[in-house]
């Protein structure tokens, strides 16, 4: 099935390439060369990961590829990625995070990219903290996703319509489930979820906040 998705949406990508782009877009620095992971880390099931026709595509094992570039670590910002799922994958955008080599990142949160996966948290959640049922994405299309963060407040927003605004409380202990979603500062991570999941990242860029 996944050969089907991937012909089927190749024209996609092709014409991805000739729109404008936004590396010039004020105040904002790209993370990703469009060419190479330059920058990069991944954690385990490092073949999950490849660059293809300029975008960052998952597909394959859970696997995590976690920013490591000059701009790290990030604490306030505004970070924007377009996004592209396929139909059943799941995929994740992690910040205020550190790399680890497996598993699922304990530090930091996850705003999720999910249209049509069995996960009821869809894109645009702040997982298992603010979760969104009801994205107005699909699969196939481009998407932005934007994460704002500054003090202790959170924002996501898809193609400009906030979907998530969340204040961190004061003294927020660590989850009982081992996770430590709290805001400090770290760096941002792109998750390959699962073998079944393929999903496409471009245009990856961050601007800091005071």
């Amino acid at each position: 099935m996944k050969q089907l998705f991937r012909g089927s949406i190749a024209l996609l990508l092709a014409v991805a390439l000739i729109q404008p782009s936004v590396a010039q877009e004020e105040g904002f620095t790209q993370l990703f060369d469009g060419k190479s992971l330059s920058g990069w880390k991944a954690s385990e099931n490092t073949d999950s990961w490849s660059v293809k026709d300029g975008t960052l595509m998952c597909d394959g094992p859970r696997s995590h590829l976690f920013y490591e570039g000059d701009l790290a670590p990030f604490k306030n910002f505004h970070f924007k990625a377009d996004v592209m799922t396929t139909p059943g994958s799941n995929a994740g955008i992690y910040f205020h995070t550190q790399f680890q080599q497996e598993g699922w990142p304990v530090k930091g949160y996850e705003c999720q990219v999910n249209v049509t996966h069995k996960d009821p948290k869809k894109s645009s959640s702040l997982y298992a903290v603010d979760n969104v049922a009801a994205p107005p994405v699909k699969d196939n299309e481009w998407y932005t996703q934007e994460i704002i963060v500054k003090g202790r407040h959170i924002v996501l927003k898809l193609n400009g319509e906030t979907m998530v605004d969340y204040t961190e409380p004061e003294n927020k202990q660590a989850d009982n489930s081992g996770f430590d979603r709290r805001l400090s500062e770290g760096t941002f991570a792109l998750q390959a979820h699962d073998p079944d999941s393929v999903v496409y990242f471009k245009n990856l860029r961050v601007k800091k906040l005071d």
